[in-house]
């Protein structure tokens, strides 16, 4: 578990700037926060998965695709990448620097603040499963379409420091499968043990 230091600055401009590999577990342990009209909810990023742009066939960008959906990806690092997927909202930091298209999926946070909306926007009340998912934690916290093109490094949606997890692990990434030997790179990273990755 992530031990809370209960202060929380906002992450600046130059956080951003790390090399992608190197940002994707360094987001670990920040607090992820959405600030909506029906109050604050945050939590700890504990699992992301890093995607390198051009050279990678998992990466919307694979092959420098520019699209509508990946703009954003071609923009500076730390602005708000969403898209949807199956009907839910998911949530990427942009990453690697103008026109070089890498970014990050927020794959799970623990819980911090705004329990109680959490818990109402889910509709359950088993804690463990609240944000234990990309699509379940950008539903917990109000992340939606309408936070794309924005940047984390101010309110509504944005990144504040957190806590060092103690260990990190890696491994493949998720549901990627026809990806070919793209579906192997261990570019995805969790706190060790924490009950909220997700799977």
């Amino acid at each position: 578990m992530l031990k809370d230091t209960n202060f929380h600055s906002i992450l600046p401009p130059e956080f951003y700037q790390q090399p992608t590999l190197v940002l994707a577990k360094s987001l670990l342990g920040c607090l992820l926060v959405k600030e909506t009209s029906e109050g604050i909810a945050s939590g700890f990023i504990v699992e992301t998965e890093a995607y390198m742009g051009p050279e990678d066939r998992a990466a919307h960008s694979f092959g420098n695709r520019r699209t509508k959906r990946t703009e954003v990806m071609f923009g500076k690092s730390g602005m708000i990448y969403t898209y949807v997927m199956h009907t839910h909202t998911l949530v990427n930091v942009v990453s690697g620097g103008l026109d070089k298209p890498e970014a990050i999926l927020i794959r799970a946070v623990e819980p911090y603040s705004g329990l109680e909306l959490m818990h109402e926007r889910r509709g359950l009340a088993d804690f463990r499963k609240l944000t234990n998912g990309p699509g379940k934690l950008s539903k917990a916290l109000g992340i939606t379409m309408a936070d794309y093109g924005q940047t984390f490094t101010k309110p509504p949606l944005y990144l504040a420091s957190g806590k060092k997890p103690e260990h990190i692990s890696s491994g493949p990434r998720i549901g990627i499968g026809n990806s070919g030997e793209a579906k192997d790179y261990p570019w995805r990273f969790w706190v060790t043990d924490n009950p909220f990755i997700s799977r």
